[in-house]
């Protein structure tokens, strides 16, 4: 029985559940931003993942863990707030927005941290069985 690769797979887990919630601060911290070096709004960030692999056997377990592929931007347009009085306003006195509701953010922060804490909890039970068979193997 591999006790490392259970240490592996959580641990890439917390890695990209991490970086998920960076990126949803991110959007946070840009719910505003009209203005970006690409020009337009700013676009909401989200990660994809992919399973890790490994070489293996045939018949053999091949999974280790996840990892995040890419960060794409949400192909969704921006949306339009009348405000004719913004810097950024059309000739219509609308204003492009991000693409970002602040539920649907606040609902992903909640996914990531319960991820993150299901793979804590998963890492020490794997430490704890790991701990436990060394007491075994003293006696």
């Amino acid at each position: 029985m591999e006790l490392i690769p259970g240490f592996a797979i959580s641990g890439s887990a917390l890695s990209a559940q991490k970086l998920r919630l960076d990126l949803i601060a991110n959007n946070i911290a840009n719910i505003n931003s009209t203005r970006t070096q690409e020009g337009g709004p700013y676009k909401r960030l989200m990660p994809v993942f992919e399973e890790r692999l490994r070489e293996a056997a045939a018949g053999e377990f091949k999974g280790y863990g996840v990892k995040v592929s890419k960060i794409v931007k949400d192909p969704s347009s921006p949306r339009l707030e009348y405000n004719p009085e913004h810097p950024d306003a059309n000739a219509e006195g609308f204003v492009e927005m991000p693409n970002i509701n602040i539920v649907n953010e606040m609902v992903d922060m909640i996914t990531a941290t319960r991820a993150y804490e299901a793979n804590v909890t998963a890492f020490n039970t794997a430490k704890s069985m790991a701990l436990k068979a060394l007491e075994i193997g003293n006696r």
